[in-house]
């Protein structure tokens, strides 16, 4: 059915940002040529011709109800947001309360200036704006973002510089900034090679917000409870000092709160996405807290929050429908309900390194990343810290393990997890532990494959195997990857190719520092 009016070069651009497709494979769905599409991105007022209204009524009649509810959202034909949840949520949400005493403290209002500000800034938003700002940063590609990140820093600082990955013809440049001793470490995540240390926990210097930064924390506030973002206050680690090598990370991490890296370091990505979508120069914020890759080195003298993401792979048997044996790779769509990378490829789990409640303990990069696969592969819901305080004294105790997780913790040698590279991202400065998942015992997907679900950080969950060359390549190639995600994925693929033997038919990944 068309939307109100027919079929504009604004809704048909609108459908296309539903079906989450570029502009290349959206052209592919409708059996129409790219330029016509593009047109439509040119000429928003255009209107399609009868037989392209017809070919564009048939797209949104098979979309998923899902997609045409985004489509309806993103033409303002959904339902209304509801204004009341947002007033309920600024009186009462904790979280929310949390950061509005944050933000007056730190700006240096006086108590209920900062909950002033952000009422009448809801008041004013127009979400259908916010939605449009959506879809044109959904247009901004992964290659762009890397691109310009290297115009504004350079690519290279001593040792330092950007990470790039070859496969064959195909180059993947991206913002995370590395050196040769970060890169292929192959460091088992568990004691002793992984040994970062806490050595208080005490949070850190207080910070003076001037007026730009301390408005567009009232406007980041403002547009989390227009969208009903979720927002969750919670002690998070910053990196203070490394010394990270070839089977071993260690270092140093503080202590910080969720809504300081919200409320300023976190606003860094949508400056840049919008600066790149609009053409402009102008990123005042950018300026202001990570001017150059020195700033971006000298961890322990800002915030630098960050976190683990891995590549999972899981062994297959093989199948007569298949082929043969294999590894499984996970790759998850980013929902655009999350704060970071929103719509964003990127391997899975991926989450922030932060504890739970053990703050020494849980430093170890491993604690994160077996949380996260409990939380984003098995679908345990006590331990998603997004939905409310925790309140058990162990909460990855071996009585309150999912029973997947169980079975790979049951006996040495069913799950090996290893860091294959570290770096400091220059989208928000974060420090990123890429790593790699392993389930080599076939036995495990046969019995748990069809309990291997993504929580509500994923719009999607795809998979594709290790033997289909092809179609791994095509994803590497893919503008709509996190910068962190494709440095996860290409490390992980260089290590999985050394130990998966014959499970692993892919084309061979070198990687390199830029000059």
């Amino acid at each position: 059915m068309s939307p109100a009016g027919g079929w504009t070069g604004r809704t048909a651009v609108a459908l296309q940002s539903a079906l989450r497709l570029s502009q290349e494979r959206f052209a592919e769905h409708l059996g129409i040529s790219a330029r016509t599409v593009a047109s439509w991105h040119k000429k928003p007022d255009l209107r399609p011709q009868s037989e392209m209204q017809q070919v564009l009524d048939t797209a949104h009649e098979r979309a998923s109800e899902a997609e045409r509810a985004r489509f309806a959202e993103l033409i303002g034909e959904g339902p209304a947001v509801d204004t009341t949840e947002a007033d309920q949520r600024l009186a009462a949400d904790p979280h929310i309360g949390a950061a509005l005493e944050w933000l007056d403290r730190h700006a240096h209002w006086t108590p209920g200036t900062a909950r002033r500000a952000v009422a009448e800034r809801v008041a004013s938003v127009n979400v259908q704006d916010l939605h449009d700002r959506g879809t044109r940063r959904g247009w901004v590609s992964q290659r762009d973002v890397a691109e310009a990140l290297a115009t504004y820093y350079g690519s290279r600082l001593d040792d330092h510089g950007l990470y790039t990955a070859r496969c064959g013809e195909l180059a993947m440049n991206t913002s995370v900034l590395t050196c040769g001793d970060w890169l292929d470490l192959d460091c088992e995540l568990r004691p002793p090679h992984d040994r970062f240390r806490v050595p208080s926990a005490q949070p850190e210097a207080d910070l003076d917000l001037d007026d730009h930064a301390a408005g567009r924390a009232v406007q980041r506030l403002a547009e989390t409870l227009s969208m009903n973002t979720r927002l969750t206050d919670s002690p998070i680690y910053r990196l203070t000092s490394t010394d990270i090598r070839e089977h071993q990370l260690g270092g140093t991490f503080g202590m910080s709160q969720f809504v300081h890296y919200a409320l300023t370091v976190d606003l860094l990505e949508g400056e840049l996405v919008d600066a790149v979508a609009t053409g402009s120069n102008a990123m005042p914020l950018r300026d202001r807290y990570l001017p150059d890759l020195r700033s971006v080195l000298d961890v322990g003298d800002r915030l630098c929050a960050g976190g683990v993401l891995a590549l999972t792979a899981i062994a297959r048997p093989a199948d007569p429908y298949r082929g043969e044996a294999d590894y499984l790779l996970l790759v998850q769509e980013r929902s655009g309900h999350v704060l970071n990378a929103a719509r964003r490829l990127a391997v899975i789990p991926k989450g922030f390194h932060q504890p739970l409640t053990d703050v020494r303990r849980d430093a170890q990069v491993g604690m994160t990343l077996r949380r996260e696969m409990e939380e984003e592969l098995f679908g345990r819901p006590d331990i998603d810290n997004t939905r409310g305080d925790m309140l058990a004294a162990d909460p990855l105790h071996p009585t309150k393990l999912t029973e997947p997780m169980s079975w790979l913790m049951a006996e040495p040698g069913r799950l090996r997890m290893e860091c294959t590279g570290f770096g400091l991202n220059l989208v928000s400065g974060n420090y990123e532990f890429a790593s790699l998942i392993v389930i080599d015992d076939e036995e495990f997907w046969a019995r748990y494959g069809g309990v291997v679900e993504a929580n509500w950080e994923s719009a999607t969950l795809r998979q594709y195997s290790t033997t289909d060359a092809e179609l791994v390549t095509e994803l590497l190639g893919d503008v709509a990857w996190s910068n962190e995600g494709l440095f996860a994925m290409a490390q992980g693929l260089r290590r999985l190719a050394q130990i998966g033997g014959e499970r692993v038919k892919l084309p061979e990944i070198e990687w390199e520092i830029s000059q």
